[in-house]
């Protein structure tokens, strides 16, 4: 009669074995992918510039190309380290004189042409900001050792015809991402993971592939390709001819120019309201 208690006890106690057991295989996989990825010289990137060719794609069918300039300043982390925390200013430029760009930063986003800059939608900014904290390369970099943020082990499969081996990124939001590390490498090669479209509350499938990596400075690895896919379509994709680190770019770079036409959602612009940045 007491075998059946001692039954349910020792399925109790195995799930939170393999979970623990799970946990620290995928903490000790993330080190080695930072470890691979330059370490010490990693966490303490403080920019990035890419430059190369992107392309959009719409239905799976090339919809736009550009050479292209991404500018990327990683902001102080707080200490501690804070959920949600927004740990980049952005700014992609595009054209020989860079006068047409999309920023982002801790105030917003907008997207400048010689009209002036129009506030992105706030589902816009809200979805950068959502693929930002999914993306193992901006993890890596900026939120290790945020409270709630757990990693474990997914087993091993076959991505991008090279043996890898899965790891589970989990946040205190339940952001769950899955995350594909080269058996060789230790590199990312793959992440996946799902949104709620916010018009249709259709489940999305978001993948990114990176690939070609190369050493941008210091032993300090990236991604000179970098290709997504939603619901297994391509979105986009990034050749970089170059990717240059820890470069003196100015803050102007990454705010709205002084007194620059702020417009409204019709691209007219909203009198008396010159842009105000910090």
């Amino acid at each position: 009669m007491r075998l059946i208690p001692l039954l349910f006890l020792f399925a109790a106690v195995v799930p939170g074995e393999d979970t623990s057991k799970q946990q620290e295989q995928g903490k000790a996989l993330i080190a080695e992918a930072l470890q691979a990825l330059g370490g010490e010289k990693f966490t303490a990137m403080e920019n990035r510039v890419e430059e190369g060719r992107s392309y959009s794609f719409y239905a799976d069918r090339l919809s736009g190309l550009s050479r292209t300039r991404f500018y990327v300043r990683y902001l102080t982390r707080p200490e501690p380290p804070k959920p949600d925390f927004i740990g980049v200013r952005e700014r992609r430029a595009s054209g020989k004189k860079e006068d047409v760009y999309v920023l982002y930063n801790e105030d917003g986003g907008w997207d400048v042409t010689y009209r002036g800059a129009k506030p992105l939608p706030p589902e816009v900014v809200a979805q950068y900001h959502e693929t930002l904290f999914h993306n193992i390369l901006y993890t890596l970099r900026m939120r290790l050792g945020e409270p709630g943020l757990i990693f474990e082990s997914a087993g091993a499969d076959i991505i991008e015809h090279q043996p890898c081996i899965a790891v589970d990124v989990i946040d205190s939001a339940n952001r769950v991402t899955r995350v594909w590390l080269s058996q060789t490498t230790k590199l990312p090669v793959r992440q996946k993971w799902d949104r709620r479209d916010p018009k249709t509350r259709e489940r999305d499938e978001e993948v990114t592939v990176f690939d070609k990596y190369r050493d941008v400075g210091g032993g300090v690895m990236w991604p000179f390709t970098v290709r997504r896919e939603r619901n297994g379509e391509r979105i986009f994709e990034m050749y970089a001819d170059a990717v240059t680190i820890n470069q003196n770019l100015s803050d102007s770079l990454f705010t709205l120019p002084a007194g620059v036409p702020v417009l409204d959602t019709k691209g007219s612009a909203i009198k008396g309201k010159p842009a105000e940045q910090k």
